[in-house]
């Protein structure tokens, strides 16, 4: 096999799916945002640089990080969900500059599936994604930038909600009253799948296509939240009162069956 995959971002998702590769055979290295954290991970057996990505540029060994390697993945989370003001767009585009600089020719972007508004119904990889806010608005753009490079093979990989190990999203929600949209389908996705799914894209060189990684199971929020927080016991949240199912996501995919043959193993 001997090939060689670089992580961008080797944190919750990126520092176990690093380990299953190395596993599989592959060369990995990865980046990390600290010369501590980088040290961390090389006395585990990782091979770590340091990569600090800004608005005002990229720190680091970055050079290190592209050098040699057949495909990119990219999971740097954006930090737009707290209103930071933070500008994703310019950090990813400094650090494509980098990539293609470094002749990569493969990468897998992460995404998410926050690129579709809350009121476009059933989607799939075929619909085009309709952005309600600004948040929204940069994935796309970043998407774009990647997915139109004539310099790059680019495949996107837009992730559902995440859990898995101790990342539950109930706990954000245990306790909480009144919440909105309680109606609406869930769309998450195990992080042994969300790995299942990226190693799948190397595996098969799939690249140049749009995943919609979201498992197959869509029960309503205030059903599967309720549900949830017993099995941990906690608080369960209450939703309001409404009972209008017109406004709603579910993401589901055509390409995960049908391009990867991937079949989802964990049920969220």
């Amino acid at each position: 096999m001997n090939k060689t995959i670089a992580i961008a971002g080797l944190g919750w998702l990126g520092k176990p799916f690093a380990l299953l590769l190395q596993n599989l055979g592959y060369r990995v290295k990865g980046s990390v945002t600290s010369i501590e954290k980088a040290g961390t991970l090389q006395r585990n057996g990782l091979e770590a640089f340091p990569v600090e990505i800004s608005e005002n540029g990229i720190s680091g060994e970055v050079e290190a990080l592209l050098k040699d390697i057949d495909c990119l993945v990219i999971m740097i989370p954006p930090g737009l969900r707290k209103n930071t003001g933070a500008d994703y767009v310019a950090k990813m585009t400094h650090f494509l500059t980098e990539i293609e600089k470094a002749a990569v020719q493969k990468v897998i972007v992460v995404s998410s599936t926050a690129v579709y508004s809350d009121a476009q119904g059933t989607v799939t990889e075929k619909d085009i994604p309709v952005a309600e806010n600004n948040a929204a608005k940069q994935l796309i753009e970043v998407e774009k930038l990647f997915f139109t490079s004539e310099k790059l093979q680019t495949t996107i990989v837009r992730f559902g909600g995440l859990l898995g190990g101790k990342r539950q999203p109930v706990r954000y929600l245990a306790g909480r009253k009144n919440l909105n949209n309680g109606n609406a389908p869930v769309n998450l996705i195990n992080r042994k799948d969300c790995i299942g799914i990226l190693s799948e894209i190397i595996k098969k060189e799939a690249f140049g296509h749009i995943f919609n990684a979201v498992a197959p199971f869509h029960p309503l929020k205030k059903h599967y939240y309720t549900q949830k927080a017993t099995e941990l016991n906690l608080e369960p949240p209450s939703y309001s009162e409404e009972d209008d199912l017109a406004v709603y996501k579910k993401v589901t995919s055509v390409n995960v069956p049908e391009i990867l043959g991937y079949a989802f193993k964990q049920q969220p």
